[in-house]
């Protein structure tokens, strides 16, 4: 079968693996996400993690994104130096089975002293700008684990840096004295934004995480908004370095909802407008265009 009679999409993360089945239409007639990220496989163990998504969706090609591509996924796909498009991607696709199965690679970036690498959401960025859900210039805010500002130019990627927002409230949810505090959900009420408003003043970030224990004992701030707060105030340190990135370029957030709908809020409360694209649907359009060009 080719591509062109539809093939299967995966991205492939660290803890999780989402996979979608894309005919010749684009349409996605079906999907499943499990707990199977790189981490989660032994060691020679993904020719047959990758037989079980066939097993599961059809014996259809194979288009792999993500940490799949990592030096721990199944084979390193080398990372495109940024400025980059989406032909750039197409021409470094690492195949493991010839016309079959293909991993996409991720980006680099090496500008003014900065270093820094990606892999997953760059397939979600160039679908975006394909399927002209983003615009060709933006500045564009992907949060997750490792939260991603990258700058985009006339479709290209130019440049991105990386904060470690996500990994750091899990952390400090994982172990340490704040962790009492950080078991409930996080919601973008008053608590939260005032936590934005601290953390977009750049102050001493330890020293603000220290305090808010020293707020609950005092009686200055509920316990149970004490997660909403800390939420905020990484988040509004990290809105602060990704908005001093590309000027008065659209700002576009793009990810799971649920993240999105968190910084959208901080970016109001920093007075930035903005509007959110749903990552999944971005990845689909992506593994569409790089399919496209698959014959």
């Amino acid at each position: 079968m080719s591509w062109s009679d539809g093939f299967i999409a995966v991205d492939w993360g660290t803890t999780n693996r989402r996979a979608y089945r894309l005919d010749a239409s684009g349409r996605c007639l079906a999907e499943f996400e499990d707990a199977k990220g790189v981490l989660a496989i032994e060691a020679g163990g993904f020719p047959a993690a990758a037989g079980e998504i066939r097993e599961r969706l059809g014996d259809l090609p194979l288009l792999l994104a993500g940490m799949i591509g990592s030096t721990r996924g199944w084979v390193e796909a080398p990372y495109v130096p940024c400025p980059a498009g989406l032909d750039d991607l197409v021409s470094r696709l690492s195949w493991i089975e010839p016309k079959r199965t293909a991993i996409v690679p991720g980006l680099s970036s090496a500008v003014g002293g900065n270093w820094d690498v990606m892999r997953g959401e760059e397939i979600q960025l160039f679908g975006a700008i394909d399927s002209a859900l983003i615009p060709a210039t933006a500045l564009v805010c992907h949060p997750g684990t490792h939260n991603k500002w990258i700058i985009v130019e006339a479709g290209k990627i130019t440049d991105f840096q990386t904060v470690m927002t996500g990994e750091m409230f899990n952390l400090l949810k994982s172990a340490g004295i704040l962790a009492e505090f950080l078991a409930g959900a996080v919601a973008a009420g008053e608590p939260f934004r005032d936590g934005v408003r601290r953390g977009l003043e750049q102050k001493a970030l330890t020293a603000d995480l220290f305090s808010v224990r020293a707020r609950v004992l005092l009686g200055n701030l509920d316990r149970e908004d004490a997660a909403d707060y800390i939420s905020g105030l990484l988040i509004g340190l990290d809105i602060s370095v990704g908005l001093g990135l590309a000027g008065d370029s659209d700002l576009i957030i793009m990810g799971r909802p649920d993240l999105a709908r968190l910084y959208e809020a901080a970016a109001g409360v920093a007075g930035r407008g903005c509007r959110t694209v749903d990552g999944a649907d971005a990845f689909i359009a992506g593994a569409l265009a790089i399919g496209r060009t698959v014959e």
